[in-house]
């Protein structure tokens, strides 16, 4: 419920901090004093629609703060765990206004959109007045107040899961079917690819490796000649081959004539050796770069192949493999996915029977409750002055591509004010006080159901007076036991039966008027409800009717002796 609205330079507003209860809360003042401000104020805090000139004159900024108690509201849990919001109790809206006109929204401090905003605001409270109203009059939160009403909410989730269920198995379905006839459409190209990718045989990282190799064997020219050099040098008419020999020999014949020769001798003998290792190493060499005279043609031809097909595709090289198993699979679903598609043809067919089931069965309950629902509604509106009003509940059945989550039905409430009029939908009821009262009498019948734990209306006593205005207030007051209530009254009657009384009064200055707000004490609502009745002019046989109306709610409170400061003003605390 909303405990706390705190308004700072908003049109003739300079700082207003107000208090709310539970139950009914009532706001009166004369014709002029402000009313309307204080609720185009709390309309700026659920997200309504904002501009400069609702800044006060002087002030830089207008700011609005708003504070609920949040308990148990779990479609605004869903909405904050739905947006990543972390909320706790109190929730506190707050709506600062620029020069400018742009504005800032804020959740606990978490700055937010006004769209976000105003879906916060919509879970929280609902205001009914001569010229808007939120909630009731939008037809498509219509089938969930029924719903509501006629406590389908078991019966609902069936059938939320119901149709998924259906969905997933129509969408699996459509997406085999489709995918078949687009193979059979290509079927001559799907054979002819797989085929020409089969004798390809791409391998993933196959270019790569291609490539490197064929960067080695670009050199191989320049190998051969410089392992022909070194083999010459070893082995030819003037190689080392040969001048060691040649030295070798040279030594021998002298080895015996001085000492040490032999020595040299064995280290001759042993380059000898090594170079003759060398010469044949050098040998197997060329062999190896000789043994594939063709290799460097026969990897330009498979580099060339690989990317004229890659290309043919639109893929890189690398990506062949993949496409060949892509391509291979949907040339399959011409020949083994028959009974695949007759299976998910079947399970969809079965899932949409489940949802008709449980569909049917909602829109049967709904069909029972709207009767029920229309009869205690017809009920409320006699006593409220609507004796030729008639109000009944219109149910559709949709065509089957508009069956969703919620069923197959289409929900409006509808309603004719005047005898013989045909029923419309309730934003063609022309009078805003009868649209008021009627709202009224559906939030009455709606009471225990609505999950909007606030409510706002004003001067839903709009001329009417007497049984009728008696017959208002003891409706609020009906619905104030199951949701918190404000309402903006120029009825004695209706203000009577307030638990909350505040009263809005405009104060000049030297400067300008400024609109304040005060708490009443049980006397002083005494006072005020005298004015009511009285005017400007409130007599002795005015205050004794306003105790009179008051003495079924306070006549206890009267008893007691009045504590100092009750009627404490509500300005600037």
């Amino acid at each position: 419920m909303l405990t706390r609205l705190v308004i700072s330079d908003v049109v003739l507003i300079e700082k207003l901090a107000l208090t709310f209860e539970p139950g009914l809360n009532v706001f009166t003042g004369e014709t002029g004093a402000g009313k309307s401000i204080v609720l185009d104020a709390l309309g700026l805090a659920l997200g309504a629609r904002s501009d400069a000139g609702l800044i006060r004159n002087g002030a830089e900024q207008a700011s609005v703060t708003a504070e609920f108690s949040l308990k148990s509201n779990i479609r605004l849990a869903d909405l904050a765990e739905e947006q990543g919001l972390k909320l706790e109790d109190p929730i506190i809206l707050r709506r600062l206004i620029g020069k400018d006109g742009k504005s800032r929204a804020f959740v606990n401090d978490q700055p937010i959109s006004i769209g976000l905003l105003k879906q916060f605001g919509e879970r929280l409270l609902e205001i009914h007045g001569q010229f808007e109203t939120h909630g009731l009059l939008n037809a498509a939160t219509h089938r969930g107040l029924l719903d509501a009403f006629a406590g389908n909410t078991i019966l609902k989730q069936k059938v939320l899961s119901t149709f998924d269920a259906w969905r997933q198995t129509e969408d699996a379905y459509c997406e085999a079917s489709t995918s078949v006839e687009r193979a059979k459409a290509e079927e001559d190209y799907l054979h002819a690819a797989v085929s020409e990718l089969d004798d390809l045989a791409p391998e993933t990282g196959e270019a790569d490796r291609l490539a490197e190799r064929r960067t080695n064997l670009q050199h191989r020219e320049k190998i051969l000649e410089a392992l022909q050099s070194a083999e010459q040098s070893l082995n030819g008419e003037r190689g080392a081959a040969s001048a060691l020999a040649l030295a070798g020999k040279a030594i021998a014949r002298i080895a015996d004539k001085a000492k040490g020769l032999q020595d040299l001798l064995t280290i001759i003998d042993r380059a000898a050796n090594e170079t003759a290792e060398a010469s044949n190493q050098l040998e197997r060499s060329k062999a190896s770069v000789d043994a594939e005279p063709d290799a460097l043609q026969h990897i330009e031809e498979r580099l060339f192949s690989l990317r004229a097909v890659a290309r043919k595709h639109s893929v890189q090289v690398d990506g062949l493999a993949d496409l060949r198993q892509e391509l291979a699979q949907r040339l399959a679903l011409l020949t083994n996915q028959g009974d695949q598609i007759a299976t998910l043809a079947k399970a969809a067919q079965e899932a949409r029977l489940t949802y008709k089931k449980h569909a049917e069965e909602l829109s049967s309950k709904r069909q029972q409750a709207a009767k029920n629902f229309a009869q205690r509604v017809m009920h409320e509106l006699p006593p409220l002055k609507l004796e030729q009003a008639k109000f009944s509940v219109d149910i559709t059945l949709l065509p089957e591509d508009q069956w969703s989550t919620e069923g197959m039905d289409r929900v409006a409430f509808q309603a004719a004010t005047n005898l013989g009029s045909p029923p419309s939908s309730l934003q063609k009821i022309a009078s805003g006080g009868e649209l008021a009262r009627f709202m009224l009498a559906l939030k009455v019948v709606l009471a225990a159901s609505d999950p909007v734990p606030t409510l706002v209306f004003d001067e839903v006593d709009a001329g009417i007076g007497g049984a009728t205005a008696s017959a208002v207030g003891e409706r609020l007051a009906k619905l104030a036991e199951h949701v918190q209530i404000l309402v903006v009254t120029h009825s004695p009657q209706v203000a009577a039966r307030g638990g909350h009384h505040l009263r809005v009064l405009k104060q000049t200055n030297a400067k300008q008027a400024i609109t304040d707000v005060e708490t009443l004490s049980v006397n002083a609502r005494r006072e005020e409800i005298a004015r009511m009745l009285a005017g400007s002019q409130v007599t002795d046989a005015a205050r004794q009717a306003a105790l009179s109306l008051l003495e079924d709610q306070v006549i206890s409170d009267l008893k007691k002796p009045v504590k100092r400061g009750a009627s404490k003003r509500a300005t600037g605390s």
